[in-house]
């Protein structure tokens, strides 16, 4: 089964294509509002640890890298995959991130882990 994922900017306004919106970060974006952000759930414990969040420090020449300790941390974490899983056998889900840099951040690694795993 294909899950319909998308990946957007939490300060991008909030749509109704979006479906079920997530933030995936462990750290609330700065700058936004609860209320602004328009969530379905924020599922901090899905983000990447601490460690490898200070480790990848967003350098695209450590993509590759990061990607693989990610998949390796959502490996070890069923219950957080599996409520994600939920959310998106009911329709479209958003990941929602705060990074700057649109195709170097946990929630397109997220994605593409979901993805695979269809």
């Amino acid at each position: 089964m294909a899950f319909d994922i998308a990946v957007k900017r939490v300060y991008e306004p909030p749509a109704k294509a979006d479906g079920q919106r997530v933030l995936v970060d462990r750290i609330w974006p700065r700058g936004i509002a609860k209320k602004e952000a328009a969530l379905t759930l924020w599922l901090k414990e899905i983000a990447p640890s601490d460690a490898l969040r200070k480790w990848f420090g967003h350098e695209p020449e450590r993509w590759a890298e990061f990607q693989k300790r990610y998949r390796a941390e959502l490996d070890a974490n069923g219950d957080a995959v599996a409520q994600l899983r939920n959310l998106s056998r009911e329709g479209k889900v958003t990941l929602l991130y705060g990074a700057h840099d649109e195709a170097h951040n946990n929630a397109v690694a997220l994605a593409g882990y979901l993805g695979a795993q269809a």
